[in-house]
């Protein structure tokens, strides 16, 4: 990467979420030139935690997650969904903690869509109408929003509106409208419900729209809001632009395992987009990042899922909520992460975190196939098996079929794993991963500061800042 004064690293989760990106992202801006930070998919869903080498910790959702590093911006690229209020209230943490200039180290593209309190409180009576049914969301909206778009385009919020007052009022008081339409059937059963109030308060609230159109505009003077062409300024700039995804592939909103899946793009396309774009010809890498083991926070498949490692490895910065409910551990799944690596396209290595956690347990157990409890026959072309025994999921021939892609994920759900002892040793277990994934293992993780990073990267030579 000496050979172009400006590169890319490109970051994306291989797995469900939770892997570390946060972490990984402030430790590369420390350990590069780096200058921006672009997020280039979800919204303020993402909970990347950050702990610097001083002691300072932040769950960045929407800034960049390099912001305690001097200088580095973020740009919320157009693929983004923007909440401003949760926003306002990540920079007022962010300034508790001595970042005083987030907001004006941040550019956030006119054309990203923004979620509105109605759309985030329809997120919520939605799951909660689904009682123990629930799809495991965060409960802030990114769904309804990107629903509405698709269904409804320009008449929805985008951030360029947020500088005017009375267009964004107008807009509102459209969405509004609109859920509650679009609710109807469920209100009746939701106004029983003691949980739901809160969330009923805000989509029947008449002056609610205009309020918020007045602390629109006020974030709007505080972030830059640019058009497209602003990415590409930042591109040419020498140093390194880093890529940070958002949740993991195995959510993602196509080859996701549906209903158990996201709204979003969550493998590097999007990131691969915004570069053609802007004729960006500097060397770029792509991260795959995983944990030594497997999560999942909420509900969905989740085949390697082992109760006694949820009570061994507990995780303080994902805990039970309300809305994705438990978080759960398993065993590293081999099947998942090949299947993701697929979803994912070609990548330059992986980076493993939380290695330094396994040293709780007594043994290194992978999962590496799956036993089906049911009829082989139907198992239907979406795995590779030898009778009960799956050694592999397969790419769905076409992943907009909702109908097959539900059908994979109820296969899913009965699975059992079948698992295999691994080296209870650091550097012998990630030689084993290295060899049964087929790629290199550039970045290694050993604890939640970029103090604990190693890397394998060329022009990674400048000191922890």
């Amino acid at each position: 990467m000496h050979a172009h004064p400006s590169n890319a690293i490109l970051i994306a989760d291989l797995g469900y979420g939770d892997a570390g990106k946060g972490s990984l992202v402030d430790a590369l801006a420390r350990q590069t030139l780096t200058h921006t930070v672009v997020r280039y998919n979800g919204g303020a869903q993402a909970a990347h935690n950050v702990i610097t080498p001083d002691g300072r910790q932040h769950t960045f959702a929407q800034f960049g997650s390099a912001a305690f590093v001097p200088g580095v911006r973020t740009h919320l690229s157009r693929f983004m969904i923007l909440h401003p209020l949760a926003m306002l209230a990540e920079e007022r943490h962010l300034r508790g903690l001595g970042v005083r200039d987030a907001f004006e180290r941040t550019t956030i593209e006119r054309a990203a869509l923004v979620i509105s309190p109605f759309q985030q409180a329809a997120n919520r009576l939605r799951e909660i109408a689904r009682g123990d049914a629930r799809h495991g969301s965060c409960g802030l909206g990114v769904g309804e929003t990107m629903s509405d778009w698709l269904d409804h385009g320009a008449e929805m919020l985008s951030a360029g509106d947020l500088s005017q007052p009375a267009l964004a009022a107008s807009k509102l008081e459209r969405i509004r409208e609109l859920k509650m339409a679009q609710l109807s059937d469920l209100l009746p059963g939701l106004r029983a419900l003691p949980e739901a109030q809160a969330e009923l308060k805000v989509l029947f609230d008449p002056r609610l729209a205009a309020v918020t159109a007045e602390i629109y505009a006020h974030f709007a003077s505080l972030a830059r809001l640019v058009d497209e062409t602003e990415l590409g300024r930042l591109l040419r700039q020498p140093g390194a632009t880093l890529f940070e995804g958002a949740q993991g592939v195995l959510l993602d909103e196509w080859w996701g395992f549906y209903p158990y899946n996201s709204w979003s793009t969550l493998n590097y396309r999007n990131a691969d987009t915004l570069l053609a774009e802007n004729g960006f010809a500097g060397p770029t890498l792509k991260l795959g990042l995983l944990r030594g083991y497997a999560t999942r926070h909420g509900a969905g498949p989740f085949v390697s899922e082992d109760p006694a490692l949820t009570a061994a490895l507990p995780d303080s910065h994902n805990t039970d909520n309300p809305w994705q409910r438990a978080f759960r551990v398993g065993h590293l799944d081999l099947l998942a992460l090949r299947y993701a690596l697929q979803v994912a396209g070609p990548i330059d290595g992986l980076a493993v975190s939380c290695l330094d956690r396994m040293q709780a347990l007594p043994e290194w157990r992978v999962c590496d196939a799956y036993d089906y409890p049911g009829d082989p026959a139907e198992l239907d072309g979406s795995f590779a098996h030898r009778g009960a025994r799956v050694s592999a999921i397969r790419l769905p021939a076409d992943p907009t079929d909702l109908v097959q892609q539900a059908r994979l994920t109820q296969r899913l759900m009965a699975m059992r794993p079948l698992t295999t002892v691994w080296p209870r040793d650091r550097q012998a277990y990630l030689e084993t991963l290295e060899s049964a994934l087929g790629l290199p293992i550039l970045a290694t993780s050993d604890g939640p500061t970029a103090l604990q990073k190693e890397f394998r990267l060329p022009a990674l030579a400048s000191p922890i800042v």
